[in-house]
């Protein structure tokens, strides 16, 4: 952030690879499952096995804390870009180009050019109707002393989890399981440095924004903080701005979350007196000033925000796969729903 499961027992077989050594981890379906039940085993293919191996390259000293327009961040860049292609999940810029190139004039502070890094599912019946699924994978690099700020939930958490999501959509659609709307994947840059990455979709859509139906913007699910620290307490992931612009985002969250993943969903920060402000502090905000719904997904702040010891070593993989999963189990039913989500909060989205 800037500073501020109805078992489907034996009719999935999963690879022994992972999804950085292959091409997919190969989900094998069975022909007369139903869309409401092969969810399950989709959601199910977002593991936290998978996502520690991701998070322990994307949160490695190699990436340099992947300050925005230095070598780490093209390091991540190129990471990205390499998964999806692994995935099999085009780019909807066409050819090999996955880089929405962000000129250095954008930027303000002798910041370097930089890219957001986009990969696209098209729908199956409405395929002009976008929902855009986000992570900024930026982050705020070294200091003087050459400490490297890896920003392992700070969005690395977000970051593989989006791949997680997008892979867990690909098999779907291979298996002729949708997506009936089409769907972006929008890694953003910039976020730490003042939101610059999703302003700059939002001000040179790649798709109208329009047509641009949900926007779930995923920062920060890998920890949890001092509120939930007890047992009893932290099977639970802090939902921002649900219910600001659209009732039928906000139901769908709910129903998705008692329906299969039961996490404790908290509200707190969700409060338009909310002194911490945080539904205006992440990339979801540029796209709810254009009237879009938005889901923001966030575990709250910790002892490591914004410091070295942001560690891949101290995440909570399990509960950052069931929060990762509930993001996918909204997503999907976004995407398949017969009516586009309606949007009755225009004005709502606070000041």
């Amino acid at each position: 952030m800037k500073n501020t499961l109805l078992f489907i027992s034996s009719f999935i077989i999963y690879c022994c690879g992972t999804s950085q050594n292959a091409t997919s981890t190969t989900a094998k379906i069975d022909t007369d499952l139903t869309p409401e039940s092969a969810v399950v085993s989709y959601a199910q293919s977002i593991t936290a096995e998978e996502l520690k191996e991701y998070l322990y390259t994307f949160a490695g000293d190699d990436f340099e804390g992947r300050d925005t327009g230095e070598p780490g961040q093209k390091k991540a860049a190129a990471f990205l870009k390499q998964q999806y292609k692994k995935i099999g999940i085009p780019s909807p810029l066409g050819g090999d180009d996955y880089f929405q190139e962000i000129p250095e004039s954008f930027f303000r502070a002798g910041i370097k050019s930089s890219e957001n890094v986009l990969a696209f599912i098209e729908g199956t019946e409405k395929p002009e109707e976008i929902i855009v699924i986000s992570a900024h994978y930026d982050h705020v690099g070294k200091d003087d002393n050459g400490n490297i700020y890896n920003g392992a939930d700070d969005d690395g958490s977000g970051t593989v989890s989006l791949l997680e999501i997008a892979e867990a959509f690909a098999k779907a659609k291979k298996d002729g399981f949708g997506p009936k709307r089409s769907i972006l994947f929008l890694h953003v840059t910039g976020e730490e440095k003042g939101l610059y990455g999703s302003r700059y979709y939002t001000e040179n859509p790649v798709f109208p924004l329009v047509n641009t139906v949900t926007n779930l913007n995923i920062d920060m699910i890998g920890r949890i903080d001092k509120k939930h620290e007890s047992e009893d307490k932290n099977n639970y992931v802090y939902l921002i701005g649900s219910d600001r612009l659209s009732a039928d985002l906000h139901n769908i969250s709910e129903e998705a979350n008692a329906k299969y993943t039961r996490l404790d969903l908290d509200y707190t920060y969700n409060a338009k007196n909310d002194p911490n402000r945080f539904y205006f502090r992440s990339d979801h905000y540029n796209f709810a000033k254009h009237n879009i719904p938005i889901i923001f997904y966030f575990n709250g702040v910790h002892e490591d925000y914004h410091k070295p010891t942001d560690t891949p070593d101290k995440i909570e993989y399990d509960l950052m796969a069931k929060r990762a999963r509930l993001t996918f189990y909204t997503a999907w039913e976004v995407a398949n729903r017969s009516q586009r989500i309606v949007v009755d909060g225009v004005g709502s989205e606070g000041e």
